[in-house]
């Protein structure tokens, strides 16, 4: 049996070796390898059968759930590219996405359908819109949406006679995963099916993922670590509990009932789950526990260890567009908490100057991932892509003098440290993005929803320390002009056309016009520095 080079394949080989293996549990009904591998299948032939060019991207706008994985897996099955999209964007937010990459092709749900129904008109690529089953699904697809898209529901559509995909490779476009962006629109990373199945094969390699293993989605499968969760787990035949909860109780229960031995998570559901009373059949299965999307409080991991004492803690770093960089071995946590580690397999991670000399040890430099994880660039965005993917000087290590094809690297933005033994410590982000919940938000992102609600004047917005979320959004506002700033009317505009995780958690009101840097912007740096220095008095 020759090894996965695409990313179906991932679930095609494992349906050979253990074709009755459990794959997929959600609702209390668990579905095998063979049964994935059909519906994958048959997701890729009705997507032939619309015609759909090479390439062409097929987005998903459903919460986790069985179809979700099968339109993941079965665009690129048919040489497509899935576009995840995370279920708490608003329909603005999702409306600029499937314009921003041209999709064709919307998987969602009847009701979501519903949310999105004054937005489809402005996407002209749009042509088809697949619904996933319900009561109201054969109305919806009865109805055109503004006339313009043909609505497919999702039995009809997977009924389609079986037709071969397109040719790929595994250089070419998988998946376009969005990220917020400094300049306040999302940015479409894009991956190809190498860097998702080597990504898959390196994170099952350090965690000893095996086919006996039960791992808990928790994270939104639009973030490339709660994918992970998928591909890692198809790569070694282990099954995926899909999860959409409510409460961390509800995590809880999951990991009792579905005897969960794999956990990945972020800081702020870490640390709301150790307030909570954990049943004892969690620590007979449970074999290692995960972070990912920020630092984990010293805190939360002792609370965590104390929960778990068997479970062994692996503290991870990475980005988005190479997508998993750094792990810290267990048996470093007690000697090393704060370090984020070293290389994962088959990455190799540089600390370099600004010259792109390497840094000696303990001296700040900027983290630059190279190997088969780094992606293919922004996506439409050159200018985006040349200030992240660079070219690693010939003098660079690990790069070979003598080679005459360049090598493209990503460089985070991070500034980190490399000690003596090798093991790196992060120092900082050199942008402006604020870490949330395990979320990047753009500050200009927040401030362009408070502009368009013409309830303020200027504002800014920033990333300030929070004990539960790492980071919280902080904004400072000027009144508009000739009136007063309402708050509650603000925060009611915010609530409705942002994310939850995007709303501000506080917004100070201040005399305009607001201070200026000598490039004539609003000097974000100094607003952001006087609010601390005001928290601290």
């Amino acid at each position: 049996m020759t090894e996965s080079t695409l990313l179906p394949e991932l679930i095609y080989a494992a349906a050979q070796r253990t074709p009755q293996g459990a794959a997929l549990s959600f609702a209390g009904a668990t579905t095998s390898y063979e049964e994935l591998a059909s519906l994958v299948s048959r997701f890729a032939s009705g997507l032939m059968g619309l015609k759909l060019p090479r390439g062409a991207r097929v987005a998903i706008y459903l919460d986790k759930r069985v179809e979700t994985v099968v339109a993941s897996f079965g665009a690129p099955a048919a040489g497509l590219v899935f576009v995840p999209l995370n279920p708490l964007l608003k329909p603005e937010q999702v409306a600029f996405i499937l314009r921003d990459c041209n999709v064709q092709l919307l998987v969602t749900s009847p009701e979501r359908l519903g949310m999105l129904a004054d937005v489809l008109p402005a996407c002209p690529d749009l042509k088809h819109i697949v619904v996933t089953d319900s009561v109201a699904s054969a109305a919806a697809a009865a109805t055109p949406v503004g006339g313009a898209q043909a609505v497919h529901g999702w039995s009809a559509f997977m009924s389609s006679p079986t037709l071969a995909g397109h040719r790929v490779i595994d250089v070419d476009m998988t998946a376009i995963l969005y990220t917020s962006g400094s300049t306040g629109k999302p940015k479409g990373v894009v991956l190809s099916h190498r860097n998702m199945v080597a990504g898959a094969k390196s994170v099952a390699a350090y965690l000893q993922n095996h086919a006996g293993d039960t791992l808990l989605a928790a994270l939104p499968l639009s973030f490339d670590a709660g994918f992970s969760q998928l591909t890692t787990a198809f790569h070694t035949g282990a099954r995926v509990v899909l999860l959409n909860y409510l409460m961390p109780r509800d995590v809880l229960k999951a990991m009792e009932k579905e005897k969960v031995t794999g956990l990945t998570a972020v800081p702020p559901l870490y640390i709301q789950l150790t307030q909570q009373e954990w049943p004892a059949a969690i620590r007979e299965n449970l074999r290692y526990f995960a972070n990912t999307g920020g630092r984990m409080p010293h805190e939360t991991l002792s609370l965590l260890r104390e929960r778990v004492p068997g479970a062994k803690p692996f503290l991870m770093y990475g980005l988005t567009e190479a997508f998993r960089s750094t792990y810290l071995p267990p048996e470093e946590v007690d000697r090393r908490p704060d370090s984020i580690g070293k290389a994962i397999p088959n990455a190799e991670i540089l600390v370099l100057r600004e010259d792109g000399m390497p840094c000696a040890p303990d001296e700040p430099g900027e983290l630059v991932h190279r190997g088969a994880l780094v992606g293919m660039g922004y996506w439409n965005d050159a200018e985006k892509t040349a200030e992240r993917y660079k070219l690693l000087a010939s003098h660079a290590p690990g790069r070979n003098t003598g080679l005459q094809l360049p090598e493209y690297a990503v460089f985070s933005g991070d500034t980190v440290k490399q000690d003596a033994d090798g093991f790196l410590y992060f120092i900082g982000r050199r942008d402006e993005m604020i870490k949330s919940s395990g979320y990047r938000i753009s500050p200009t992102e927040v401030e362009e929803v408070l502009y368009a609600s013409k309830l303020v004047g200027e504002c800014v917005a920033f990333g300030v320390d929070h004990p539960a979320w790492g980071q919280a959004v902080q904004v400072i506002a000027t009144a508009p002009e000739g009136g007063s700033l309402d708050l509650n009317a603000l925060l009611a505009q915010c609530r409705s056309r942002m994310p939850a995780y995007m709303v501000p958690a506080g917004v100070d009101v201040m005399d305009g016009p607001l201070p200026r840097n000598p490039n004539g912007k609003i000097d974000r740096k100094l607003l952001s520095t006087q609010w601390l220095e005001r928290q601290a008095n």
